[in-house]
């Protein structure tokens, strides 16, 4: 081996440091921005409500005394307010006005945009029902809230839940008392839903939550009712319907929607005779693979979807017919709980193309549910049964703010006036 490979040698050594560190806060880039829209967002409130108070002082213009003095002025500003908004706490402060007119002939100045005693938005006043309904316990709203709101935000503690729940109560009772005598619907769609929650009823393990739905002539989705009963009982159903035709919904609905397997359709035939069936098409898939082993599932889901998403209705027959011919003779109780509803399964037919995504399922009220499941799975029950109808009340109202409108609206009317459709389309010889 090579002599240089046993030779050492000496390097210079550094013994002090030869960078500098530097301490300095970190930024995260959402700071900033939050920062920047709150600064932003306060300029903007306080250039607004400038604005709206020099206008208004600009339309009393001609109110002057016998010197040509203006009689309505602006005074300095009144004592700053704090308004606590989805981006932090907002500092404004409002002109004052005054009116030097005689007490008898003066106008009060109230701001549209900064009403008094103001200190939430609306929308910080919709967000604790939500927190509270989607999950976060009484005790967990502090530390919640200052997470979104920054450690600032005051007056929105536990305590606000308990009242806001008796408000949410009376409102529940007075939507149920409400009158429908200017409401007529086209459609309507029903369902039951079930909860694992304490009730004041020990023989009743689990409650079950009546849900009425409706889209009106103007093709607006609308929460009709909202009560408890027994999803199989034609008579909590039948209660239902009634109070709501007692309340002034006289006019029979063209469509219902709804699952099979409720009282709702011999309660229905019984309050509102004229009333078309459609069957879900959600619930009886469901239904159908229940009968049937997993290994067949994606086929027979495939088959049945070619049946209700067929353009025409002969066409739908078709695929009907090749379903039993596929699985009559393994599995013939699927095949007898698609058959048995055949003709209630196609209805949609009859109504315009543009609505059929709405009327096949009764999707707008499971989508909605799904959330109200979540709650009651994290609060481990509602408590009492008023409980849980003010939360599905609650959580359905403001679900309801974001309910699609029927596709195809101007089709309503014809709909309305007994208009046959074929297939979807319009008959040729209708007006």
């Amino acid at each position: 081996m090579p002599s240089w490979f046993f030779q050492t040698k000496e390097y210079a050594t550094v013994t002090e440091a030869t960078t500098e560190t530097f301490s300095h806060p970190a930024v995260q880039p959402q700071d900033v921005l939050t920062s920047i829209l709150h600064q932003g967002a306060q300029r903007l409130l306080a250039a607004a409500i400038e604005a709206e108070v020099d206008g208004w002082i600009e339309s009393h213009t001609h109110l002057t005394d016998t010197h040509g003095h203006r009689q309505v002025v602006r005074n300095g500003y009144l004592p700053k307010r704090d308004i606590q908004t989805p981006i932090g706490t907002v500092e404004i402060r409002q002109p004052r006005v005054r009116d030097r007119r005689p007490a008898d002939q003066q106008e009060r100045f109230s701001s549209n945009i900064l009403p008094p005693y103001l200190r939430k938005t609306k929308s910080i006043e919709e967000l604790i029902p939500w927190l509270y309904l989607k999950g976060v316990s009484t005790g967990g709203f502090t530390e919640a809230l200052q997470a979104l709101l920054g450690p600032d935000a005051k007056g929105l503690s536990a305590t606000t839940i308990t009242r806001l729940k008796s408000v949410w109560a009376q409102e529940y009772k007075d939507f149920n008392a409400r009158s429908l005598e200017d409401k007529q619907y086209v459609y309507i769609w029903a369902d039951g839903v079930y909860f694992n929650i304490r009730l004041e009823d020990p023989n009743n393990a689990r409650q079950c939550i009546l849900v009425l739905m409706g889209a009106t002539a103007e093709g607006k989705k609308e929460l009709i009712a909202i009560t408890d009963g027994y999803r199989e009982s034609e008579q909590s159903w039948k209660q239902l319907l009634l109070d709501v035709k007692q309340r002034g919904l006289t006019v029979d609905p063209k469509l219902a929607i709804g699952d099979g397997a409720m009282g709702f359709w011999a309660a229905l035939v019984k309050v509102f005779p004229a009333t078309k069936i459609q069957r879900c098409w959600v619930h009886k898939t469901a239904n159908v693979l229940n009968e049937m082993p997993k290994s067949v599932h994606g086929k027979a889901k495939e088959m049945i979807h070619e049946i209700w998403m067929a353009d025409t209705k002969s066409k739908a027959d078709k695929a009907f017919d090749r379903f039993i011919k596929t699985f009559q003779a393994k599995y013939p109780k699927a095949v007898a709980c698609l058959t048995k509803d055949r003709d209630v399964l196609l209805t949609f037919y009859d109504f315009p193309a543009e609505h059929w995504k709405h009327i096949r399922t009764t999707n707008p009220i499971e989508s909605t549910f799904a959330t109200v499941r979540l709650r009651t799975r994290k609060t481990k029950g509602s408590g009492s049964r008023i409980a849980c109808l003010t939360m599905v009340f609650k959580l359905m109202q403001s679900a309801q703010k974001r309910w699609r409108a029927l596709d195809g609206s101007d089709k309503i009317p014809h709909v309305i006036a007994g208009i046959e459709f074929t297939n979807g389309d319009l008959q040729a010889n209708a007006a």
